[in-house]
């Protein structure tokens, strides 16, 4: 198995942290078994947990830890009971949602597919977010037999303060009593108050959810389950040299992660591949299957037995490879460069001689990085004239990509008959990106470059761009804001994957496909985007992109003290370089279908960047920018002078207004855009994959 493979358990990004399992719930082996939902264990604490919603919108549990108490409400499709409740459950949410109570509801049915859910939500007039619990861990977890069960949860303590009916009515269809004891309010008002819940549990009356894994509990054990599934997908980062923080070369050593190995896979921290599978279908996919989830999490839960038999991760050592795939063809050395233990590194430019005395094609690369933990990105770009001696290799100067990097995209494989051209001469130009990490260090990092075979020529040529928007501003406190950008396509074209790229405050993204009859198709979405891991999303088959086409970029940031690893929430955050700033890109790679490598057309990669500053500023994606959607550095130059660009005085800017606006700012020009007026005159020739 490769090593450039993801693994599961891959370098955990510093932020996981050991949470203890459920006193009672989470020993699933007890609760699992149990056949009689009488007997089922209801469990005191609850371990953290990341499900996402009908909408694609992500929740992770221990993120809502400043909320005052979380409410989960069960539910199935089609239960009448969950529906007739609907009432009830928005008169507790109106009456407590404004005191901070956050609000779900849990569909932890099998049989339920997203796009029903949704449909039950809009019929049953549901308006909270619906977990999907397809795998129906976090419902074994709770304990969970019935909808309409009403779970509190006290974030100070995670316990499940209290588990029963939202009140004491009775609705099956024939009629309702008044109301008398309001057991959910009951619960809440305590737990806001300090104070203890007086009626901790108590049967509810909805309809039974089907728990296969309960009733027919299964013996997991390590030698005949776990470690297969491990070695499939787990080992090519965890093993020794590899990426992943510690080698999974024995049952001892798993075992002794696996209360991590569970926490990382329910909050889907890993496996590190983050588009969700309920969306496209992607040939480089890495996310484990349904039942290779449940197998290691009950494994875990079931207290990890290792079963008799040779330990199949012991059997032989993983080492990891020097170049995952194969012996190089040409190895660049990129120019050391010594980290500081502290401090700021502002991005560095370097670049070193093109060796070739003749121009070959592409299919491959690979960055091998030294010191992972200092080295955020390396990007690289063909430059035609050497730089002089100390002079900067800035973006604006580049051409063809000889590979990028970012922890968990280490290697770019072209698809078959498709490549780049790099040609004779010349230097590569790099940017560099390196982080402080407590220590010095110096790194030595290494450009593989796998080519065509001499005199081979493939017949396509890949090409790569980016959906980029350096305008965004993100208010301060702010848990979800969103920002749009798109580009559209002058010429047919084929979509061969997607890069999404955001900082510390990045929580979602996606990329639609916008027809030019106005239809739109959802491409790729990230709930949860996680910023320890880069990487491209390769379709299986790839996207057509008629001309016209518009690929529109959705990004979510989450500017609230719930994020985590959010710097300062009380700061408005704009484009910048630092992770501490905030970037809207995602890059793409491409080839236009009426392009070969004997007929190149150049200016169809220009036609394309020409559209690129409108889908930046355009919100409402009607293909022209108003005063009112001008925001931003770039905004403020674009209003200053909006009455002399608007050439026909239509009250808004096109594309042909904007192009001659970014030929007037061209002076400006120097490399990737980090001011306004060098993202505005730089927009044509966007820097490389971040």
């Amino acid at each position: 198995m490769k090593t450039a493979r993801i693994g599961v358990l891959a370098a955990l990004g510093g932020a996981a942290l050991v949470y203890g399992l459920a006193s009672d719930g989470l020993s699933s082996h007890g609760a699992r078994s149990v056949a009689a939902e009488s007997a089922a264990a209801q469990p005191t604490t609850v371990g953290n947990f990341m499900l996402v919603d009908q909408n694609l919108q992500a929740h992770e549990l221990y993120r809502m830890a400043d909320k005052p108490a979380i409410v989960l409400i069960t539910q199935m499709d089609g239960c009448p009971i969950s529906r007739s409740q609907a009432p009830a459950y928005k008169e507790l949410e109106q009456a407590y949602a404004g005191k901070g109570v956050q609000f779900l509801m849990l569909n932890s049915a099998t049989q339920d597919t997203r796009e029903a859910i949704q449909q039950e939500a809009k019929d049953a007039g549901f308006d909270m977010p619906i977990l999907l619990d397809q795998n129906q861990l976090v419902g074994e977890t709770l304990g969970v037999k019935r909808t309409a069960e009403v779970i509190v949860i006290n974030p100070k303590t995670w316990q499940v303060v209290y588990h029963g009916p939202v009140d004491d009515r009775s609705d099956y269809g024939g009629g309702q009593k008044p109301v008398e004891h309001r057991y959910a309010a009951d619960a809440l008002d305590a737990v806001l108050a300090g104070k203890p819940v007086q009626q901790a549990s108590l049967p509810a009356k909805g309809c039974l959810i089907d728990f296969p894994a309960r009733a027919q509990p299964q013996k997991i054990t390590y030698v005949h389950d776990v470690a297969p599934i491990l070695e499939k997908n787990c080992v090519g980062c965890h093993e020794k040299g590899g990426i992943g923080p510690f080698a999974m070369d024995s049952y001892d050593r798993v075992k002794g992660f696996s209360p991590m190995i569970r926490e990382v896979i329910m909050t889907h921290r890993m496996p590190p591949y983050n588009a969700d599978p309920h969306v496209g279908v992607f040939s480089d996919n890495r996310n484990l299957t349904p039942h290779e989830i449940k197998t290691i999490v009950h494994w875990v839960e079931d207290g990890a037995p290792r079963g008799e038999g040779t330990d199949p991760l012991a059997a032989h050592q993983h080492v990891a490879q020097d170049w995952p795939l194969g012996k190089p063809d040409l190895v660049l050395d990129v120019p050391a460069f010594t980290i500081p233990a502290t401090g700021v590194v502002d991005y560095k430019h370097p670049w070193v001689l093109n060796p070739l005395t003749e121009g070959r094609w592409i299919r491959a690369t690979t960055i091998k990085v030294e010191q992972r933990q200092g080295v955020h990105h390396l990007l690289t770009g063909y430059m035609k004239d050497v730089p002089k001696p100390g002079e900067q290799a800035y973006e604006n100067k580049w051409g063809v990509s000889v590979g990028g990097y970012a922890v968990g995209a280490e290697s770019e494989i072209s698809p078959p008959d498709v490549g780049s051209y790099l040609p004779p001469g010349g230097a590569i130009g790099i940017q560099a990106h390196y982080t402080p990490f407590g220590k010095e260090a110096t790194d030595h990092s290494k450009i593989g470059v796998y080519f065509y075979k001499p005199g081979e020529t493939p017949k396509y040529v890949m090409h790569g761009g980016v959906v980029v928007d350096n305008t965004i501003t993100i208010p301060p406190n702010e848990p979800r804001h969103h920002e749009i950008a798109y580009l559209t396509f002058p010429h047919d074209a084929l979509l061969y994957s997607a890069f999404p790229h955001a900082h510390y405050r990045g929580y979602a993204a996606d990329l639609w496909i916008q027809y030019p009859d106005g239809k739109k198709k959802l491409l790729l979405t990230l709930p949860r985007y996680d910023f320890n891991w880069q990487r491209d999303y390769t379709f299986a088959q790839p996207v057509k992109v008629p001309a016209g086409s518009k690929l529109i970029a959705h990004w979510t940031y989450d500017n609230s003290k719930e994020n985590p690893a959010n710097p300062d929430p009380n700061k408005t955050i704009t484009w910048g370089e630092q992770s501490w700033d905030e970037m809207f890109y995602t890059a793409i790679r491409y080839r236009w279908l009426d392009e070969t490598s004997s007929h190149q057309l150049p200016q169809y990669d220009q036609d394309l960047n020409r559209t690129r500053m409108v889908g930046m500023l355009d919100d409402n994606v009607d293909g022209k920018i108003e005063k009112a959607e001008l925001k931003g550095q770039m905004g403020t130059m674009l209003a200053k002078y909006f009455d002399v660009l608007d050439k026909n005085h239509d009250g808004s800017l096109d594309v042909a207004e904007l192009s001659a606006a970014q030929k007037m700012m061209g002076g400006f020009r120097r490399r990737a855009p980090s001011t306004a007026a060098e993202a505005f005159s730089s927009a044509e020739h966007p820097g490389g994959q971040h």
